[in-house]
């Protein structure tokens, strides 16, 4: 069989996907890495190791999903087990959530951009619809409830099926704000029995704003993501969280795969959620956030900074004059960001690290 005849058998509407993008794949060399909003340490990891220390024989194939690590997890976000699906990422998370909702050709999911781009690459690849109902970029990119609600009720095409699932980050990525609380809620009420409401709080450790999972017992089509990825820096090991109603959680296991949380993933992350290592991620979360603030004063204050948007997050957005000079600059020096122009034009994103690695972007950037 030839290349072309194989694939010809492929899905066309694959074949015309645009992958995710990721930060790896965009960037390549350079000595100080800020594109990817990674934790520039793992905080657990100078603690006295205890999962480590356990027996986990790698010839045997792990639960499907640990006990005692669910139990952490569900102590962490207080929550009860039940409530708890331990995944590859929270992009697991996302791609569960379309296969179980979302019918090939028919339903669509609801995304309120600029936000992560893998919602709708998830959606592309399951041949569900997106549709948006964009942040008020002149309201610091807040989420406009009724613009949602409208979107997410108004009735599909011939033939097509309505919005099953919406996509709300908070705090949101590339933006960084976190979205109103009340807005959100005014949107999971309005949609109830009609589509499930899925917040996305990737970011959550380095936000004052209170976490929605409170709202869970509440709020039954209300789905939380959670991640080990970023306050707690496990990128590299790929720990993800889905919390919503046990009910779903039930139909969520019914389509990941048999072995989703490899031992040493697994023990990376027990190790990551001893108390002394909680308080540790915590730490490091409040050192970040005092370097975002120190670094969003000092980056207002450079003539090739336009404006730079309040952030809830680990990273900050900022609007420059030419963002691909910008990054052309950055690249020369040995800084890897983030250019987020296709998102919001002229504009990059900046993980903040260390203080070292924070004080030379500034350094980078005031040259410009």
């Amino acid at each position: 069989m030839s290349t072309d005849s194989l694939l010809s058998l492929v899905r066309p509407e694959i074949l015309a996907l645009t992958p995710y993008s990721s930060a790896r794949k965009e960037s390549s060399g350079g000595h100080v890495w800020l594109d990817a909003n990674e934790n520039p340490t793992t905080p657990s990891a100078s603690l006295p190791s205890e999962a480590l220390a356990k027996e986990g024989a790698l010839n045997r194939y792990p639960e499907p999903q640990p006990a005692e690590l669910v139990a952490r997890l569900a102590s962490l976000y207080g929550v009860t087990p039940d409530r708890v699906l331990v995944t590859r990422g929270s992009d697991e998370g996302i791609d569960l959530l379309l296969r179980a909702f979302c019918r090939a050709g028919q339903d669509a999911i609801l995304t309120t951009p600029p936000t992560y781009g893998m919602y709708a690459v998830a959606a592309g690849i399951q041949g569900a619809r997106t549709l948006t109902a964009p942040l008020v970029r002149e309201r610091n990119f807040a989420v406009d409830s009724d613009r949602v609600i409208a979107a997410a009720l108004a009735a599909p095409k011939p033939g097509a099926g309505g919005v099953k699932l919406v996509f709300l980050c908070s705090p949101n990525n590339p933006t960084g704000q976190s979205l109103d609380r009340d807005a959100v809620l005014r949107v999971v009420e309005a949609l109830s029995g009609r589509a499930v409401i899925v917040v996305d709080e990737a970011y959550a450790e380095f936000s004052s704003a209170p976490s929605l999972v409170a709202e869970l017992g509440a709020q039954a089509n209300l789905v939380v993501l959670r991640t080990l990825s970023k306050a707690f820096g496990l990128a590299g090991a790929r720990v993800g969280v889905t919390l919503a109603a046990p009910e779903l959680i039930g139909v969520l296991q019914k389509i990941i795969a048999p072995y989703p949380v490899p031992t040493p993933v697994a023990h990376a992350a027990l190790e990551a959620l001893t108390p002394d290592a909680i308080a540790a991620a915590r730490r490091s979360a409040h050192e970040i956030v005092g370097e975002r603030q120190r670094v969003a004063t000092a980056l207002a204050g450079l003539p090739v900074v336009r404006h730079v948007w309040p952030s809830d997050a680990n990273f900050l957005l900022i609007e420059v004059a030419d963002s691909a000079r910008l990054m052309a600059a950055a690249r020369g020096a040995g800084l890897v960001l983030r250019d987020r122009s296709k998102d919001v034009p002229n504009t990059v994103r900046i993980t903040i690290g260390t203080r070292a690695e924070n004080d030379f972007v500034l350094e980078v950037l005031a040259r410009e």
